[in-house]
């Protein structure tokens, strides 16, 4: 297929790479072109503006930071002007459920396709190809969609336009909670003299078990914070999750405490870790190292 990639950032990037891997032929931009560059090598043209990498895509996939720069880089930066009759926009940024229908309202407008496919499974799903993909929109578009998704993970129809969006911060409700239960059990075993290592290893395969205990948990025995998913990212996604939550007349309490948490370690200089990182700011609490 004739594609194209806006956004080569830390997704963005291996997802493209694995895209021209499939034999597709992929356009690609990013805001800074160096981060796009090294792309050329394999196989992928590298272009200087949004407009002209979308001209004569059949698909146009964006990997943006928000649901505001998605906005930008589509109607204002004349994306969605340059892009074929037809084309198909599959925005696996990760945004709120309302700009996401707002998008597809407006691309249909132009005579444009639409579904909203955020992902899950980070950087290491995005090399690895394994990436859990939530779709929103029509179903016609989610199988014109089929061989991009099968060249980056396992992707699942979830409803109509947002809900794709939805399903995300459905997961990243669970994931930043789950960090937090992680890094606070932890933490507490150890502070009782037990080796939090072997806590760790005790308790997998039980119903404590998860990928966030398998790899979070680990990070946090090995005080291996490099940044991954960002602390910021998470703290967007919650306060997403709560926005959402808000217009729906829908009391989240618990995410809504662990929003709280992630604020505090942003404030306290937590910005740039891991979100495994709010293990950083427990320990804080606690007199922890």
């Amino acid at each position: 297929m004739k594609l194209c990639v806006l956004g080569t950032g830390n997704m963005g990037f291996p997802m493209a790479r694995r895209l021209c891997a499939a034999g597709h032929g992929v356009r690609v931009w990013n805001r800074t072109r160096a981060k796009a560059e090294p792309l050329a090598a394999h196989g992928a043209q590298v272009c200087d503006t949004a407009a002209e990498a979308v001209a004569g895509a059949e698909v146009v996939v964006c990997l943006l930071e928000n649901g505001p720069v998605v906005g930008q880089v589509l109607f204002e930066q004349g994306a969605a002007a340059a892009m074929a009759p037809g084309a198909l926009v599959v925005d696996m940024s990760s945004i709120k459920p309302a700009e996401a229908r707002a998008h597809a309202q407006r691309l249909a407008d132009r005579g444009l396709a639409h579904l909203d496919a955020p992902v899950s499974g980070g950087t290491v799903g995005a090399e690895a190809g394994t990436l859990a993909i939530m779709a929103g929109g029509d179903a016609a578009d989610f199988a014109r969609a089929a061989p991009v998704f099968a060249a980056l993970g396992r992707a699942t129809h979830v409803g109509p336009h947002g809900a794709g969006q939805l399903a995300k911060l459905a997961n990243q409700m669970i994931v930043g909670i789950s960090i937090g239960a992680v890094a606070e059990a932890l933490l507490l075993a150890e502070r009782g003299g037990a080796d939090m290592a072997k806590v760790r290893e005790a308790i997998s395969g039980g119903f404590a078990d998860s990928r966030v205990l398998q790899v979070h948990g680990q990070r946090m025995v090995e005080r291996d914070f490099a940044p991954r998913a960002r602390m910021t990212v998470q703290l967007k996604d919650l306060h997403n999750a709560l926005d959402t939550a808000a217009t729906l007349g829908f009391d989240a309490p618990v995410t809504a405490l662990f929003a709280t948490l992630y604020e505090h370690a942003v404030a306290d200089g937590l910005a740039d870790l891991d979100h495994a990182g709010l293990f950083v700011e427990l320990a804080r609490r606690n007199g922890m190292r």
